[in-house]
C-alpha cells in the first residue's frame, strides 16, 4: 500500500515521516521521556517476566506433588493472608519512608526467596510445606512492593504522564505475562522447575540496578510538621477510602470479579485431563490471558483516552465474566486460548480504567494507602478465589467452577450499575488530580 497523499496526525504517517523516531514515541508515550520512569519501567517489565515464570512453576509443581485441585486452590489462602496482614501497614510506611529504599528491599527479599525455591527444588529437599511457606513469605514482601511503586509513579511523571505512564506499565506488565509463563512451559519441560525459580532471582538485578540509579528523590520533611502516628495514619487512610465512593465500589467490584472469575488455579487440571496438552501446552494456556491483555495495552497506547471511563470499566468487568463463562465449555485447546485471552483482553481495559481513576482522585501524601487498601481487593480477590475455585471443582467439577464463577461475575456487574450511578456517569477528564 502506499503513503497517503494527506499526512495528519490522525493517521500516524505525520509522525513517520515529518520527525525522527524518537520523537514519535515521545508523542505517542510521553512518560518515557522521563528517564527515572523509563529505566525503572523497562527493569520492572523484565523482572516481572521471571515473577510469572515462576508463579506457573509453582502451580505445576504443586499439581505434580498432589494431584490435588485443592492443593492448588490453597495456594491462594497462602498468599493472600500476608496481604491482609501486612498491606495496611505496608501502605502507611510507603507513605511515611523513602519509597526507592523499600523497593530496594522488597526486590532483594523476593530475589532470596526464588533463589532458596530454585536450590530446595534442584537438591530434592522441596515440599509442598516448604512451597507454601516461601510463597507467603513473597506475598509478604509484595505487600509492601506494591503500595511502594504504584505511589512512585505518580511522583516520577506529573499529572500529564499519568494516563500513559499506568497504559505502558500494565504493557509492559501483561508482555511479562505473555513470556514469563510460556518460559515456564520451555523450562519445566527441558531443564525441570528448580530452574524457572534461579532464572527468576536473576531478574532481580535489573530493577536493583534501575532503582539505584533512580535520581528523583522526595521532598525532605518539615522537622517541625507533626507527624501522624502508626494508628491515626491506618485510620485516616482507610476513612479517606471510604468516604470516597468511587474508590470504595471500584475496588469492591474488583475484588467480586477476581474471586468468582478466577480460572488460572484450575490450569493445570484443564492442560493435564481435559486437554490433554502437557507441561509446554500449559504454559501456552498460562500466557493466553496476557496474550489478550497485552494486544489491547498496545492498542490503548494509540487510541485516545476514554471518555466515559466508568461506563467502559463496567462493560470491561461484564466481558471478563462473559469470556469466563465460554472458557467454562472448552473441548479444544484453539477455544480454550481464545477465551482466555479475551478474559486478559477485557481485564486489561478494566485494569487501566480502575488505576488511573484511584490515582487521579487520590492525593500524593495518601496514595501508599490507597494502593495497600486496594491490595486487600484486587489481589486478595484471586487468591481466595484460587480456593473457591479448587473447592467448588473438587465437589462440583472444573466446569461448574468455572463457568458459576463467570455468571456470578456478570450478575455482580448489573448490581453494581444499578445500584452505583456515580461509577456509572464517571468521567475522566471531569477530575483533577490532587496535589
Amino acid at each position: 500500500m502506499g503513503r497517503p497523499d494527506t499526512e495528519t496526525k490522525e493517521t500516524g504517517w505525520y509522525y513517520l515521516n515529518a520527525m525522527p523516531l524518537s520523537e514519535y514515541f515521545a508523542e505517542r508515550f510521553p512518560a518515557l521521556q522521563i528517564q527515572d520512569f523509563r529505566r525503572l519501567w523497562m527493569a520492572n517489565s523484565f523482572s516481572n517476566a521471571g515473577s510469572m515464570m515462576q508463579n506457573a512453576a509453582l502451580h505445576w509443581q504443586i499439581y505434580d506433588l498432589t494431584g490435588s485441585p485443592l492443593a492448588l486452590g490453597a495456594m491462594g489462602i497462602v498468599r493472600v493472608l500476608p496481604i491482609i496482614c501486612f498491606s495496611l501497614l505496608a501502605g502507611t510506611i510507603a507513605d511515611q519512608s523513602d519509597r526507592r529504599k523499600l523497593l530496594i528491599l522488597t526486590q532483594s527479599v523476593m530475589a532470596l526467596i526464588a533463589i532458596t525455591l530454585g536450590i530446595l527444588t534442584l537438591t530434592h529437599h522441596i515440599s509442598v510445606a516448604g512451597i507454601y511457606i516461601l510463597s507467603a513469605c513473597g506475598a509478604a514482601a509484595t505487600a509492601f512492593n506494591n503500595p511502594a511503586y504504584q505511589a512512585l509513579v505518580p511522583n516520577l511523571v506529573g499529572r500529564e504522564r499519568l494516563q500513559s505512564a499506568i497504559t505502558l506499565g500494565s504493557t509492559g506488565f501483561q508482555a511479562a505475562t505473555v513470556i514469563g509463563p510460556a518460559m515456564a512451559g520451555v523450562v519445566i519441560g527441558r531443564l525441570g522447575t528448580g530452574w524457572a525459580y534461579i532464572i527468576n532471582a536473576t531478574t532481580f538485578i535489573a530493577p536493583l540496578i534501575a532503582l539505584a540509579l533512580l535520581t528523583y528523590r522526595p521532598e525532605p520533611r518539615n522537622p517541625s510538621e507533626e507527624r501522624p502516628g502508626f494508628l491515626e495514619s491506618l485510620k485516616e487512610g482507610i476513612a479517606f477510602v471510604r468516604s470516597t465512593p468511587i474508590l470504595w465500589s471500584t475496588m469492591s467490584l474488583d475484588f467480586v470479579a477476581t474471586f468468582f472469575a478466577s480460572a488460572n488455579s484450575l490450569l493445570p487440571v484443564f492442560a493435564r485431563d481435559i486437554l490433554h496438552v502437557g507441561a509446554e501446552g500449559y504454559g501456552w494456556l498460562s500466557a493466553a490471558p496476557s496474550v489478550g491483555s497485552l494486544t489491547t495495552a498496545i492498542a490503548l497506547n494509540f487510541l485516545p483516552p476514554i471518555k466515559n471511563s466508568g461506563r467502559a470499566l463496567l462493560w470491561a468487568v461484564a466481558g471478563f465474566g462473559c469470556a469466563t463463562i465460554g472458557f467454562g465449555f472448552v473441548t479444544t485447546f484453539a477455544m480454550a486460548f481464545i477465551f482466555l485471552a479475551l478474559t486478559g483482553a477485557t481485564d486489561m481495559v478494566s485494569a487501566v480504567l480502575r488505576n488511573t481513576l484511584r490515582q487521579m482522585v487520590t492525593p500524593d501524601r495518601m496514595r501508599g494507602r490507597m494502593v495497600s487498601i486496594s491490595m486487600v481487593f484486587f489481589m486478595g480477590g484471586p487468591q481466595l478465589g484460587e480456593l473457591e475455585a479448587g473447592a467448588v471443582a473438587k465437589w462440583f467439577g472444573p466446569l461448574f467452577s468455572v463457568v458459576s464463577g463467570g455468571v456470578a461475575t456478570v450478575l455482580y456487574t448489573a448490581y453494581v450499575a444499578a445500584a452505583q450511578p456515580h461509577l456509572r456517569r464517571f468521567r475522566m477528564e471531569d477530575h483533577k488530580m490532587p496535589d
